[in-house]
């Protein structure tokens, strides 16, 4: 399907900024978030924040689980609220909203079947497969003593240090590729830059593949 010239405006939402970025414009911009942040919040801070660029769409990437376009819990490191708020109503305009590793997922899809790995504050993690965007809980799936999630997450690397942490980077990544069976694997996520060497068939992701994703969903056709 051929690119189509829509206006867009993509909302990363985190749990220390919300970075928003539209079609055609050069820098995305930076909202602070946290522990308190609600919708009701974040909506007239994205307003104000993007007015001088032209949309007519949003996409929305997401901390949480999401199905058929709808938040379904709150996320941990945010306020609440989240899950019974009305995008479209608040914006005026059509809303597509998707898991923030999904979105990821999809701006680094290159056509191959993709395993995404988001190392941030927690594991995101998601494939996509012939145009099929597959969101994955995997963080929460059992790892040694606890999750995946809590080996690989920013608390675990602070407290543990790089090296430690590396080393169950490299054996996560082979137990989710010896299961999934990708044929491309992307690091993303904001601490995947910390790696002083990159597992065997890793790529590492760029900060611009979560709007790279969210313009796509509504330049192409995905299904998820």
């Amino acid at each position: 399907m051929e690119k189509t010239s829509k206006k867009i405006l993509v909302i990363d939402i985190g749990g220390s900024n919300v970075k928003i970025l539209a079609s055609g414009a050069k820098e995305r911009i930076k909202i602070p978030s946290g522990p308190d942040f609600t919708p009701e919040k974040m909506v007239p801070l994205v307003k104000e924040n993007a007015s001088n660029w032209e949309y007519d769409m949003i996409t929305i990437g997401y901390p949480g689980v999401v199905k058929h376009n709808k938040i379904i819990n709150d996320p941990v490191n945010m306020g609440s609220g989240w899950s019974k708020f009305d995008f479209e109503a608040a914006f005026g305009m059509p809303i597509k909203i998707l898991n923030d590793a999904a979105m990821q997922a999809l701006g680094s899809y290159e056509g191959k079947k993709l395993l995404f790995l988001g190392l941030g504050t927690g594991l995101g993690t998601a494939m996509v497969l012939n145009h099929t965007i597959i969101p994955i809980e995997g963080g929460h799936l059992p790892y040694k003593k606890s999750t995946f999630e809590n080996y690989l997450g920013k608390a675990y690397l602070q407290k543990n240090g790089q090296k430690r942490w590396e080393k169950h980077v490299r054996k996560v990544v082979e137990i989710f590729s010896d299961a999934l069976q990708p044929d491309d694997i992307v690091l993303g996520g904001g601490n995947s830059k910390l790696l002083q060497n990159l597992p065997g068939g890793c790529r590492l992701g760029t900060n611009q593949n979560a709007f790279k994703g969210g313009f796509k969903m509504w330049e192409e056709d995905f299904w998820i």
